[in-house]
């Protein structure tokens, strides 16, 4: 199993959260947000700037730093 950054995923691409590499602060974040291990994203925009990404019907925008963290399995579709 391939984990890649969230930030390593184009627009349209989807992935599952496997883990967040990040420090206790930014996981509880991350955790209250909805970005759970098993949680499915899809990223809208990922250009320049902070990330958009749709997570169970909303969409979030994360920045880059905090994506960065994020392990995520890459999946064909949602």
């Amino acid at each position: 199993m391939e984990l890649r950054s969230l930030v390593d995923l184009a627009a349209g691409e989807c992935g599952r959260v496997q883990r967040i590499a990040a420090g206790a602060n930014a996981t509880k974040r991350l955790y209250e947000m909805g970005f759970n291990t098993g949680a499915q994203v899809r990223v809208m925009k990922n250009d320049f700037g902070p990330l958009i990404v749709a997570l169970e019907g909303n969409k979030i925008a994360l920045g880059r730093g905090l994506a960065e963290k994020m392990l995520v399995k890459k999946l064909e579709r949602l």
